[in-house]
């Protein structure tokens, strides 16, 4: 277990676990109120209660799919040989391009539904 960690590409593993226990918490107990500290919260999301509570369930099934994705992309560290050097700045950007695709996709639904 621990030569997985060895490779910064598995920290990309463990910030995808922690992104799929986030999003199981956030989607089984959502906030019930528009707050500042817990749930989805951008400008979009916050301006009424109806988007508050569509943003924190689409929200949390991102959350997991970006989770589910770096895991498995996580898995390609081990199949490919990654340099040493490179093992950090891959590790990065999995997880970027993972908060990319939340927040982009969630930020296109409440557009999408709310806009119209």
């Amino acid at each position: 277990m621990e030569e997985i960690f060895e490779n910064t590409i598995g920290a990309a593993l463990l910030t995808g676990a922690i992104f799929i226990i986030a999003a199981a918490v956030v989607y089984l107990f959502p906030p019930k109120k528009i707050n500042i500290f817990y749930g989805y919260r951008t400008a979009a999301s916050m301006k009424s209660q109806e988007r508050w509570d569509f943003a924190q369930k689409y929200g949390a099934r991102q959350l997991a799919i970006g989770g589910v994705l770096m895991v498995l992309v996580s898995f390609t560290g081990k199949i490919v040989a990654v340099h040493e050097a490179s093992q950090t700045v891959t590790g990065i950007l999995i997880t970027l391009a993972a908060v990319a695709y939340i927040f982009i996709t969630t930020e296109r639904a409440i557009k999408n539904r709310f806009n119209q």
